[in-house]
């Protein structure tokens, strides 16, 4: 059994889901919760309380991966400022520990999870509750994109995929949603401009 960590960044709200993958793309649910943060606390505070929570998650049974969802937005600079934050503390917590860790775009895990890129959430939910069998879909929805990205992930190593996705693909090896992000992430770039 290969046991996936799946990471829904964020300040506020931080989704953590794992699973356990066996033969075939057969999922087992382990865990899922919703690590929080108050907004009123300063970002280091945030960092540390967040940190400490995943960092006890990693102490524990050694994950095959973590799956984290990739940060990138053209608007709301604050609120992705601090989801690439967290997002860095979880490499640096990975990285010292030796496990691999796969970034996804919300748009490539959609499609592995219900089949079309762009699902809403009610019907990334639905289709987490199916495939792990649950008795209640996980709520909120942080706690489903963070299956979903376990999911994801282990699907991904099923079919023999690298562990590591943590750096851009290469152009050839390129999935569309990974281009459209590619593209969008230069495009964005460009129009910032280099600071002096």
């Amino acid at each position: 059994m290969t046991r996936i960590i799946g990471i829904d960044p964020g300040l506020t709200r931080l989704g953590i889901g794992i699973v356990t993958a066996g033969a075939g793309r057969r999922i087992d649910f382990e865990h899922v919760e919703v690590m929080r943060s108050p907004a009123t606390a300063s970002t280091p505070e945030r960092l540390l309380q967040l940190g400490s929570g995943i960092q006890r998650l990693l102490d524990g049974e050694k994950p095959a991966g973590i799956a984290l969802e990739r940060v990138f937005a053209q608007q709301n600079l604050p609120s992705v400022m601090g989801v690439a934050q967290i997002s860095g503390v979880i490499m640096y917590l990975a990285e010292q520990r030796g496990i691999p860790v796969a970034l996804y775009t919300p748009n490539e895990v959609k499609a592995q999870v219900t089949g079309y890129g762009a699902a809403d959430k009610a019907q990334v939910t639905t289709m987490v509750t199916r495939l792990l069998r649950l008795a209640q879909p996980p709520k909120p929805a942080d706690a489903a994109d963070a299956l979903a990205l376990a999911i994801t992930h282990a699907w991904h190593l099923g079919r023999g995929g690298s562990a590591d996705r943590s750096t851009s693909a290469a152009p050839s090896g390129e999935t569309p949603a990974q281009r459209a992000w590619r593209e969008a992430e230069a495009k964005a770039g460009r129009r910032r401009g280099p600071r002096s």
